[in-house]
């Protein structure tokens, strides 16, 4: 297959894409490594990946500046951590300049055919995307009312896949309804925020409730839990998208390793996919599997209490992006969306358009709040 932008779409609406989700899996020790060890890790996993049958390898991009602020708060999810989260953000931003890392590693994956893109995980993250050039944008969970970088995203002409963990019914629906409003070709993903989520937690269920309310939508499946039963039976369910993390081994360093698909299960994961898809016997035994209901749960979709510890880090404010003087009037370029919100200060970022265009009142320093008071009535 050659993955172009059209080719990937294609086979959203019309197959199952897989995504292998390398994240920042190429990062194994705590002590930090040269970039080119990172480039040979990260291609190492996309050979895997590829060699497993995987469509796609997808990392994680950060610039640090625009997303995260400059206080230590520890991540729920790499607790054992204590140099703090921005201080994981930095390094991987440093771990990956464009030239010596994501450049070579976009070439070796064309050379090997398997398709390349990351997660921005902040507009500047995605300005950075946009100079090695993606064929499609992925929102993580996260991020979905980061409607600064979803400003950006939405007005390209490449396709979005968003994610929907830590979530309400009426978030998911605020973030589809904001990218839209500029770009059709927008896809949705059920996942749990739980790392790792247990297969009894996955309630596909609630994939079949984004199928019945976005019929026009591309419906898929993001999966944080070990194993692959969820994942196959929502292929057999209609899932047009299945990610999985994905990693050498469980047992290196870093927070999402321990989540990960090694190449084995990997590839045992990609070729029950390939015959549910090929097979109606396949798709009707994994619907009759002994497991199905207690993985189906219920036909909902519903903030889990699992996920909540994670929706004050990882959701955003917003924040000065530079110095403002009083009297000015606000332009996309002057505002950045950062976390954690639970420490900002500012209007969650999902304001963005109710700030864009107004005067402030009050001189701001960058990375100062954007609060309502500054901003004129």
């Amino acid at each position: 297959m050659n993955y172009t932008t059209e080719a990937i779409w294609n086979k959203i609406q019309n197959g199952v894409f897989v995504i292998a989700e390398a994240g920042k899996n190429f990062i194994h020790t705590e002590k930090e490594q040269s970039v080119k060890v990172y480039l040979k890790n990260a291609m190492e996993l996309a050979r895997l990946a590829k060699e497993a049958g995987a469509d796609a390898i997808k990392f994680q991009t950060h610039v640090a500046e625009d997303e995260i602020l400059n206080i230590h708060v520890d991540s729920p999810h790499f607790p054992n951590w204590k140099s703090g989260r921005r201080a994981w953000i930095t390094r991987n931003e440093m771990a990956t300049p464009i030239k010596e890392f994501w450049k070579p590693l976009k070439k070796y994956c064309e050379k090997i055919n398997i398709a390349f893109f990351s997660t921005p995980m902040s507009r500047a993250a995605a300005f950075k995307l946009a100079k090695i050039g993606m064929p499609i944008w992925k929102i993580g969970s996260g991020d979905i009312l980061d409607f600064t970088a979803m400003d950006y995203m939405r007005n390209t002409d490449l396709p979005i896949i968003m994610s929907s963990g830590m979530s309400t019914v009426d978030e998911v629906e605020k973030g589809l309804r904001f990218l839209r409003s500029n770009n059709k070709r927008v896809a949705l993903m059920h996942c749990l925020s739980k790392y790792p989520g247990l297969p009894k937690e996955a309630n596909l269920g609630t994939m079949l409730f984004y199928q019945e309310k976005w019929p026009d939508i591309p419906i898929g499946f993001s999966e944080n839990s070990i194993g692959y039963e969820p994942s196959v039976i929502a292929v057999a369910l209609g899932a047009k998208m299945v990610e999985k993390h994905f990693t050498l081994r469980r047992d290196l360093w870093g927070p999402d390793h321990k989540v990960s698909s090694t190449p084995k299960e990997l590839r045992e994961f990609v070729t029950a996919v390939r015959k549910v898809e090929a097979d109606p016997r396949e798709k009707e035994k994994w619907l009759s599997h002994p497991n199905f209901k207690m993985i189906l749960g219920k036909k909902e979709k519903k903030l889990q209490e699992d996920e909540k510890v994670f929706r004050p880090l990882f959701r955003k404010a917003l924040m000065a992006g530079q110095d403002i003087s009083a009297g000015t009037i606000l332009r996309p370029e002057m505002i950045y969306a950062m976390r954690p919100q639970q420490y900002a200060g500012g209007l969650p970022s999902e304001k963005y358009e109710e700030v864009i265009g107004k005067r402030i009142v009050a001189s701001l320093k960058k990375y100062d709040p954007i609060t309502p008071d500054i901003l004129a009535i």
